[in-house]
């Protein structure tokens, strides 16, 4: 018996196979010979179809979508007002010599 070389379905076909199968009108036997598939990996394909469903309805987006947007101008403009305070504090202790050198 010759080897098949391996082959890769796209996930069109995966799920079309998968929903056949969850769907339970043929046995898993005539959808492997109907799509020339192991019925091990239809197996596969049905229970991660059937593990990510509730992906579908938006469960988990629900949480990212809620953040609140991020302002990146305001946030730049804190970290430059910060900066600049930064630099001219040390600079006056340095002065004054209460800063030392090692910084």
């Amino acid at each position: 018996m010759a080897k098949r070389a391996r082959r890769t379905h796209n996930p069109a076909f995966k799920a079309k196979v998968a929903l056949a199968a969850v769907k339970g009108e043929k046995t898993l036997a005539e959808l492997a010979q109907q799509y020339d598939v192991h019925p091990n990996q239809i197996t596969a394909w049905k229970a991660q179809l059937v593990g990510s469903a509730a992906g579908v309805f938006g469960s988990t987006t629900a949480g990212i979508e809620a953040a609140p947007a991020v302002d990146v101008k305001l946030l730049h403009a804190k970290i430059g007002e910060l900066t600049l305070e930064n630099d001219f504090l040390a600079g006056a202790l340095s002065k004054a010599g209460l800063l030392s050198a090692k910084r």
